[in-house]
């Protein structure tokens, strides 16, 4: 029998498509099921200690995240936190394109209150880090003022490019943008991944937050969801079959760790403090 006969009606590049495209709703979905349970925990711990008018609460988890008698600073802190919620619940239903096709009039009102929001809590940030001294060091500080950097950078070309109607480019710098606004949600479930996968805390000292685990991660938590996501279009522009079965599979194991990371977060560090 003719090899013909058996690729009859069988294309391997469309298989290939297809995981590729699994893959990525599969880390997708994982991902933002985790972002929504750190903007959960960040609304119901530190909103509802304000709710309750202990603004001192905060100072369990973040240092000097309230320091009495300095109200421009501790409204920086809560403009930061509110805002932060408000992109990791807003910012993925950008991606979505069924939500793009079905309610562009929200897309549109959606991304006019995201792009805002990136650039003032990432400045908040900043005041956070540089004039709060939120624990770390200099190099842990330096890697997330380089992440600010970027998702200001990123959030005007994908606003540009909505603008000057070129879409396809928009939504790529959309994605980047995406992956460095959550640089402190990777930051948190590649940490609790890394102390899974070591048994503990290797790299860096608990107690005073510093190592040179910590030191590469304050650079790697968006650098390198950056350099999967370039890898990504990169293969979806040029590889053929087996260079999509590769990406796929190698999505799949990144979304492992991922859920790992979030699993592990959220039961040793989110619900314990709610």
């Amino acid at each position: 029998m003719s090899a013909s006969v058996w690729t009859e009606g069988y294309d391997l590049n469309s298989v290939a498509d297809r995981t590729l495209n699994i893959a990525t709703r599969f880390w997708f979905l994982i991902a933002v099921g985790g972002q929504w349970m750190f903007a959960y925990y960040v609304a119901a711990f530190y909103g509802g200690a304000a709710l309750r008018g202990d603004l001192k609460a905060w100072n369990k988890v973040m240092p000097h995240g309230y320091v009495p008698g300095d109200t421009a600073g501790n409204l920086a802190i809560a403009a930061h936190l509110l805002l932060a919620v408000v992109i990791i619940v807003g910012g993925p239903l950008q991606l979505i394109p069924q939500i793009r096709r079905r309610a562009p009039a929200f897309h549109r009102w959606n991304g006019r209150v995201y792009m805002p929001a990136v650039f003032l809590t990432s400045l908040a940030g900043l005041y956070m880090i540089w004039i709060r001294n939120q624990g770390g060091d200099v190099v842990q500080y330096l890697g997330i003022t380089l992440d600010a950097v970027l998702i200001m950078v990123f959030a005007v070309l994908a606003l540009r490019y909505a603008m000057a109607g070129q879409i396809q480019t928009h939504r790529r710098w959309a994605l980047r943008l995406f992956m460095v606004v959550n640089a402190v949600w990777f930051f948190r479930v590649g940490l609790m991944f890394w102390i899974v996968v070591n048994q503990g805390p290797v790299g860096f000292d608990p107690k005073t937050f510093k190592g040179p685990f910590l030191s590469f991660w304050a650079f790697a938590d968006y650098l390198l969801p950056l350099a999967i996501l370039e890898l990504y279009f990169r293969t979806k522009d040029r590889a053929g079959a087996t260079g999509r079965f590769a990406m796929a599979g190698a999505l799949f194991v990144v979304t492992i760790a991922l859920g790992i990371g979030i699993v592990t977060a959220t039961m040793g560090m989110w619900l314990p403090r709610l």
